[in-house]
């Protein structure tokens, strides 16, 4: 394939290069290495940079086409952008993947090897961040005028390790080499203030900050399908004002003349610092305030650029705030329309309240960020100021509609100010991720305030983009899926449907299942070179990804895959189905018992995986540091996908909707999508268990977990095994605060729903057995699942939340 030569792009003359000749121009003039010297990092940033170049002037054209046809404009803050490796991607969406392999081969490089060499960008933990990646994409595919803010981490979460099978955290590495898809901007640079003092002066309130940071931007275009369209990721860094304090140096005090510059830079250090000691939390709060802050200027300065009437912000612009995290843009906007731009307060709310829109992730109280007063005043004190006063005229607008507010509502109560509130008031519209974590929206953690506003709540259900999570990811699917209907279903996924009926062929199911093997066979090897141990690929690969957080209960299915490993024991001729139970995920650095359910996993599975008796029926693997790149690999090769959180308490998961829509069955219980995924596959090819959302409240009433462990001899055994030493000998009471919960309280409610997975698991080895049954499930859960694309999740939000038109 010919490309066109990036200098002349413009130029219909433009003279056509190879893939390799770019490769090889960039090796030489932007890496400076000759083909003779060239590692394999050198060939991958070489072709990086030649494939970028294909980007680069759609790009622009994008921003161009913007402008020209006065598009209203997506903003779309977010704390994580989980993107992942972009180089694979580019590839794809640009349909060069015959011509860079072809290109590398000629050069004598491995093309796979130099595709891995990639690291992953460091930029997000779970579902919320890997959410952000695929809207922007999708936003992108579909023809959206979409900007994406966050922070540019150096060193993102962490890097997880394992130390004698406890989690250790190591800072991330990511940015160690060149980052050749961004672009940093340092023209635009802008003071971020903290702290200070707010004075009272003729012309209204001027807050002095005690401090002030500079927010540098990094821009990373994102390219959607057949990159016809590409929207920008922009990511800002922290820069001291000073970085060097001379006369500290020169006195000799070389620590001191850096400390400055050391606590400026370390807002965008690392994504979730731990936030349990007092500076951890205040970190936490200046990272949202500076991303938020930097982006709302961002935003106001491109749109005074071209309009005079702030009034007119919210006709031209939608700002997305996901999750809580960029919560304190309500009073920021509310700031810098006033202090900055002169607008009285009742006007700039309304323009503020009009462009914000809040997505909600969470139906957990705890966590609904919250903030105490005294911190958020000695941080940002005018916004704590404005805070009061979003407070007072919420409640006017309320009495004046006849709404009354209950006793102790608000956004602040008490020495808190609380960030889900403060969202939710100064929002046009907020929405959940599901049909049921929005009508539980409404019933718990915002009840009285959608009885007070009960239009502003809507539903959109989250999407998972189909190039990355099965066009990339997937390529023996991929290939057979579009022999048979060609390659529409990439950009309109709900085209899948076309082969449901092919789930009765013997023929077509034979070859879907084939591919799945594949992808299994691939992954068993993967897994002997990084762990040692390679599964085999004809046993069920049961898959269970997610960060650790006890609601989503990775701890009931280590107790169940210890009763099976008991059971196998005691019946080995029972004609048991083998499995390998594959984990993945980190635990927050300041989670104690995630990270104590992290080392009982990996004590067990020391256990399991030595004990001849059951050696090629059980086989636990859980290798460390979990990450997009890991997850292309486990999600296509899994059989089963396990999605058992507490239910209520997952508000709808994309690692479900990505797994089902790569052939793997679901067990789950009555959570978040999982319900919508039933609905769309059917409820004889996912094996739903355990209590519902009402069950679960009305159980809490009276609930005692003794009980239900004095009913169940299997649960019963496995608590006395693990509380008397049988996976930790050598201190045999190292586990005792997992069994004491569990005995205890139990607020997950895994004793109450142990059993009720214990059956349904033993269904899933009744299906397994018929390998007929098995290959039409999973053809139909692939075929039914176009649904769960982002396209689809983000032409609802266009239309029904931010009123923009899609179109390429």
């Amino acid at each position: 394939m010919e490309l066109m030569n990036p200098m002349f792009q413009d130029n219909e003359s433009a003279c056509p290069l190879t893939l390799q000749t770019c490769i090889k121009h960039h090796l030489m003039f932007s890496i400076g290495k000759s083909t003779s010297a060239a590692q394999l990092t050198d060939w991958r940033l070489a072709l990086s940079l030649a494939v970028r170049d294909q980007v680069v002037a759609p790009w622009l054209r994008t921003i161009e086409r913007i402008h020209a046809e006065e598009r209203k404009r997506v903003c779309y803050l977010s704390m994580e952008f989980l993107i992942g490796r972009l180089l694979e991607d580019a590839i794809a969406n640009l349909g060069l993947e015959d011509t860079a392999r072809e290109a590398a081969t000629a050069l004598g490089v491995d093309y796979a090897e130099l595709l891995a060499d990639e690291p992953d960008a460091a930029l997000g933990n779970g579902g919320l961040g890997r959410l952000a990646a695929c809207f922007l994409e999708s936003m992108s595919s579909i023809g959206v005028a979409g900007t994406g803010y966050g922070i540019r981490y150096a060193h993102g979460l962490f890097r997880q390790e394992f130390e004698g099978g406890w989690q250790a955290e190591e800072a991330e590495d990511w940015l160690a080499q060149r980052n050749v898809w961004e672009f940093e901007r340092s023209e635009t640079s802008l003071e971020i203030g903290f702290g200070g003092a707010v004075e009272r002066t003729h012309n209204g309130k001027v807050w002095t900050p005690g401090e002030t940071v500079r927010a540098v931007a990094h821009d990373t275009p994102i390219a959607g399908w057949k990159c016809r369209w590409v929207n920008t990721l922009r990511l800002w860094s922290v820069k001291p004002k000073r970085e060097l304090e001379l006369d500290a140096f020169n006195r000799g005090d070389f620590i001191g003349a850096r400390t400055p510059a050391i606590l400026a830079e370390s807002i965008s250090r690392v994504l979730y610092p731990d936030d349990t000691t007092p500076q951890g939390r205040e970190l936490r709060l200046r990272q949202e305030y500076f991303f938020t802050s930097a982006s709302l200027r961002d935003i106001l300065h491109r749109f005074e650029a071209d309009h005079d009437d702030l009034a007119a912000l919210p006709s031209r612009v939608a700002i997305q705030l996901n999750d809580t995290h960029p919560a304190i843009a309500g009073p920021e906007l509310v700031r810098l329309l006033t202090d900055e731009r002169g607008l009285g307060f009742d006007q700039a709310f309304d323009i503020a309240r009009d462009t914000l829109h809040y997505t909600n992730h969470t139906l957990m109280p705890e966590a609904l960020e919250c903030w105490p007063a005294e911190l958020v005043g000695r941080v940002l004190p005018r916004h704590l100021e404005l805070i009061g006063r979003i407070d007072e005229r919420h409640m006017r607008d309320c009495a004046a509609a006849g709404r009354r507010r209950a006793s102790g509502a608000g956004i602040r109560r008490g020495d808190e100010v609380r960030m889900g509130e403060l969202a939710f008031v100064m929002a046009r519209r907020v929405n959940g991720v599901s049909n049921l974590h929005t009508k539980l929206m409404r019933m718990s953690v915002f009840s009285e305030l959608h009885g007070l506003h009960p239009e502003r709540i809507e539903n959109q259900t989250n999407g998972v983009t189909p190039r990355r999570w099965l066009y990339g990811c997937n390529p023996e699917l991929r290939a057979l899926l579009t022999e048979t209907m060609g390659d529409g279903w990439v950009d309109e996924l709900e085209e899948l449907s076309t082969v449901e009926p092919l789930a009765e062929d013997a023929s077509f199911s034979k070859r879907f299942m084939a591919a799945r093997r594949a992808n299994k066979v691939r992954l068993a090897n993967w897994f002997g070179t990084a762990t040692g141990q390679k599964p085999d690929p004809d046993t069920m690969f049961d898959v269970h990804i997610k960060r650790f957080h006890e609601y989503k209960r990775q701890l009931l299915n280590l107790l169940e895959t210890i009763a099976l490993w008991n059971e196998m024991r005691r019946n080995p001729g029972a004609g048991w189905v083998p499995r390998v139970k594959i984990f993945g995920g980190k635990a927050a650095p300041g989670y104690r018992m995630a990270k104590l359910i992290i080392k009982l996993l990996n004590d067990v599975a020391q256990v399991i995986n030595s004990d001849p008796e059951t050696r090629g029926q059980l086989l636990i693997l859980f290798p460390p540091n979990y990450n997009v790149s890991m997850a292309e690999r486990f999600i296509p090769a899994a059989d089963l996908s396990e999605q058992i959180s507490t239910a209520g308490m997952e508000a709808s998961g994309t690692g479900n909707m990505k797994l089902a829509l790569n052939g793997s069955l679901t067990i789950g219980t009555s959570d978040g999508a999982n319900v919508e995924i039933a609905e769309r596959v059917g409820s004889e090819n996912i094996f739903i268990f355990g209590m519902n959302t009402d069950e679960v409240v009305e159980r809490r009433r009276s609930y005692d977990p003794e009980a239900f462990i004095s009913a169940s001899p299997r649960l019963a055994e496995v608590l006395e095994q693990i509380s008397g030493g049988a996976f930790s000998p050598e201190e045999p009471e190292r586990f005792h605060a997992i069994t004491n919960g569990l005995r205890g309280h139990d607020h997950f409610m895994l004793c109450a729903d142990f059993d009720a997975y214990w059956k349904a698991q033993r269904s899933v080895d009744a299906a397994w057995r018929d390998p007929a049954g098995w290959a039409r499930s999973a053809v139909l859960n692939t075929a039914r699942s176009g649904w769960f694309s982002s396209d689809r999740a983000v032409r609802g939000y266009a239309k029904e939340i931010w009123q923009v038109e899609a179109g390429l």
